[in-house]
C-alpha cells in the first residue's frame, strides 16, 4: 500500500521558487523553570524544638528532610509531596499547640480569680464535732 502525500497548493504562476525564501524561523520562548518546592524545614525543626505535641514536629522535621532529599534528587513531585505533608503537620501541631496555650491561660486566670476554691467544710451529719 503506497503513502499518500499531504495536498500541496499549488504556486501561483507570477511566482517562482527562486523568488521564495529558502529559510524558516521559528521564534522558541524559552520558560524559566519552576521553582523548587518548599520542604518547610526550619518551621518543621522550630516546630519539633518548641511544640512537639504527639511527635507532630519530629514527624514534620522527617517529612521535610525526605522533601529536601528529593529537591537535591531532582525528584519535584515527590518533594512536593514531602513538603506539603510536613506543612500540614506543622499547621497541625501549630494549631493544638495554640489551643493548648489558650486552654493554660484560662485555667490559671479562672484559678488566680478563686473560681475553683473548695466550698468550707458542713458540720453536722457526723463528720466533725457538733
Amino acid at each position: 500500500m503506497q503513502q499518500q502525500l499531504p495536498p500541496y497548493e499549488a504556486l501561483p504562476g507570477e511566482l517562482s521558487m527562486e523568488e521564495m525564501s529558502r529559510s524558516t524561523t521559528v521564534m522558541v520562548e524559552e520558560t524559566p523553570p519552576p521553582p523548587p518546592p518548599r520542604d518547610h524545614l526550619v518551621w518543621s525543626l522550630f516546630t519539633t524544638l518548641y511544640g512537639n505535641f504527639c511527635c507532630l514536629g519530629l514527624l514534620a522535621f522527617v517529612f521535610s528532610v525526605k522533601s529536601r532529599d528529593r529537591k537535591v534528587l531532582g525528584d519535584y513531585s515527590g518533594a512536593l509531596s514531602y513538603g506539603s505533608t510536613a506543612k500540614y503537620l506543622n499547621i497541625t501541631a501549630l494549631v493544638i499547640n495554640i489551643a493548648i496555650v489558650i486552654i493554660v491561660i484560662v485555667l490559671v486566670s479562672l484559678a488566680a480569680s478563686g473560681v475553683f476554691v473548695p466550698p468550707p467544710p458542713r458540720y453536722g451529719y457526723g463528720y466533725g464535732p457538733t
